[in-house]
């Protein structure tokens, strides 16, 4: 049966508020959490950008959820760094935490000053920091020099099983290349065709573990208040790559955003007033072979969207 999580997204909501919202998203029947990992938010609307590993373990201590992040080491982040706090949770909170690796984006990783790789170049760092992330928390000691450099570090604090390393993927492409090393696939909402070719490369390239999906959605009572919400909060969002890999500062989006229709931001989230129609579009990610699935309302305010989706469509999915 498929898992349905919340998303806390630190880009748009105060940290102390993303932890009042997955206590209630707990108490509302959602089973599971993940969030984000960015230094930097994709507009000046969004407004926020707190650092997720400090927020996770106030709630993982705050919940009973099993919560996951979407990180990219490498560049903002040492590879040995990441490996210390994966570790770290999975010890404290066992079972409960999982991380998926990508290959960033310039918004976040520009603050080291040190450049913006290539896509290639981004892909086989990544893949050089998860045999070291790997190396790491099963206890062994690693020196490597590469395009990551690590001088016999060593973890001294470890989970007696180590944290699920996801791949995350937008492509077919990427979806394929994560198969040969991660534990897990994760996704964002996308047309059917898409999902099931992600889906499909993934598994016939041989990928093991969970797929994973987060939702974009926005839902309000009034229509033109869902419709708001989203063009509001995600119209900065709707830049397939390499755009949004790129672009460096909240200024770049929000002016190649200035005129972006409602209709390109209704492409990437699924926006109604209808609780109805939430439940049946839920319903068919999950029906593509999601294990978990991930809701992520773009706006900036959770309560009333925790309460009816608790109340309304989660008993339904189930």
């Amino acid at each position: 049966m498929t898992e349905y999580g919340i998303h806390a997204s630190h880009e748009q909501v105060h940290p102390s508020d993303l932890l009042a919202a997955v206590r209630a998203a707990e108490a509302a029947g959602f089973t599971a959490a993940m969030c984000s990992d960015h230094f930097s938010p994709w507009s000046e609307r969004q407004g926020q950008s707190a650092f997720a590993w400090s927020w996770l373990g106030a709630a993982l201590q705050a919940t009973t959820l099993p919560f996951g992040v979407v990180n990219a080491p490498g560049q903002r982040y040492h590879p040995a760094i990441i490996a210390q706090a994966i570790g770290t949770l999975g010890a404290m909170f066992p079972g409960r935490f999982w991380a998926a690796l990508g290959t960033g984006e310039a918004s976040n990783e520009h603050i080291t000053g040190g450049g913006w790789p290539r896509k290639d170049v981004r892909a086989a760092r990544l893949r050089e920091c998860v045999d070291v992330i790997r190396a790491l928390l099963a206890g062994e000691e690693v020196t490597h020099d590469g395009l990551v450099t690590v001088d016999r570090a060593r973890l001294w604090t470890r989970p007696p099983e180590p944290p699920a390393l996801l791949g995350a993927a937008v492509s077919v492409e990427n979806a394929r290349w994560c198969a040969g090393w991660a534990d897990g696939l994760i996704t964002v909402n996308a047309p059917a065709d898409r999902l099931r070719a992600i889906v499909r490369a993934y598994r016939d390239a041989g990928g093991r573990g969970p797929l994973c999906l987060q939702v974009h959605l926005s839902w309000a009572p009034d229509p033109r208040e869902a419709a708001r919400i989203a063009y509001d909060q995600w119209r900065s969002n709707v830049f397939a790559p390499p755009v949004c890999w790129d672009l460096e500062l909240t200024d770049h989006f929000d002016e190649v955003a200035r005129d972006v229709p409602f209709e390109r931001v209704a492409d990437v989230v699924d926006v109604s007033a209808d609780l109805d129609e939430h439940t049946r579009r839920l319903a068919g990610y999950a029906e593509l072979g999601f294990d978990q699935i991930y809701l992520h309302h773009v706006g900036q305010s959770l309560d009333a969207f925790v309460e009816a989706f608790g109340d309304k469509v989660l008993p339904r999915l189930r």
